[in-house]
């Protein structure tokens, strides 16, 4: 089960998102994307990232504009860039002038305590750490081992499932089937080609696809929430025709 990065940041904000699942690094990709106020921290949050990552899964779509960041705050936001995030999936974290929030599963409550520890010492006095980690369910670990880095195909450019799809979702749907009581959300995502709103609708649709076929096959709809979001979470570049593949993909995450 890789792991994915995504980082976006925008008027002095920063955003990592981790997608996949917590077993495994993988050679993931890590995608930088969003607006920094000048070259010189566009080149060294890079420059941190590669050195963490390894330069060829550092995807670069950051572009430089006219935000101000706080004093010194490419430093700060260079400096929680550490080896302690590639314990954390299916995470957000997220720099706002001196807010830091960081969100998503790890594999202990000791591992929790250190992440957001780590953080805080990289920062001053000045910023605070909202800690929203969690420890990860076995549960969740029990759909991404089934789902195995698996794609739900989907025709071209809607939200009918092909065999091969509906044959991956036969198996999620026996894995749900043994978590009694377990609530879920299907989350669909897509590439860049075309509008961010018509792939946030076309994503919405497919999530609700997936949740009508496990529904068909046995699961409790109630216990079924979904959402598309769109091109805004990629896993991997979209200049690439196995790029584009990979980002157009449905996520399973459990819900506590």
């Amino acid at each position: 089960m890789s792991r994915s990065w995504a980082l976006a940041l925008a008027a002095g904000a920063l955003l990592l998102a981790a997608q996949t699942g917590v077993a495994q690094v993988a050679e993931a990709p890590i995608v930088a994307s969003g607006t920094v106020p000048d070259e010189a921290t566009r080149v060294a949050i890079l420059n941190r990232l590669r050195e963490v990552f390894g330069a060829a899964r550092v995807i670069d779509n950051l572009a430089v504009g006219s935000v101000v960041a706080p004093p010194n705050w490419a430093a700060y936001a260079t400096r929680i860039i550490g080896p302690g995030l590639k314990q954390v999936s299916r995470g957000q974290m997220a720099l706002d002038g001196t807010n830091l929030n960081i969100s998503g599963q790890v594999g202990s409550e000791a591992l929790r305590q250190q992440v957001a520890s780590d953080l805080a010492t990289n920062l001053n006095a000045n910023y605070v750490v909202k800690n929203n980690l969690q420890v990860a369910a076995p549960q969740q670990n029990l759909l991404d081992k089934t789902l195995a880095d698996r794609i739900i195909e989907f025709e071209s450019g809607s939200a009918n499932i092909t065999a091969r799809g509906t044959a991956v979702l036969d198996e999620m749907a026996a894995a749900m089937k043994t978590m009694s009581g377990q609530k879920f959300e299907i989350v669909g995502h897509t590439d860049n080609i075309g509008s961010r709103a018509y792939n946030l609708a076309l994503s919405a649709a497919r999530a609700t696809s997936v949740k009508n076929y496990l529904v068909a096959k046995g699961i409790d709809g109630g216990a079924i929430a979904t959402n598309g979001e769109g091109p805004d979470r990629p896993v991997a570049s979209n200049a690439t025709d196995a790029g584009r593949a990979r980002n157009r993909r449905i996520e399973f995450r459990v819900l506590n």
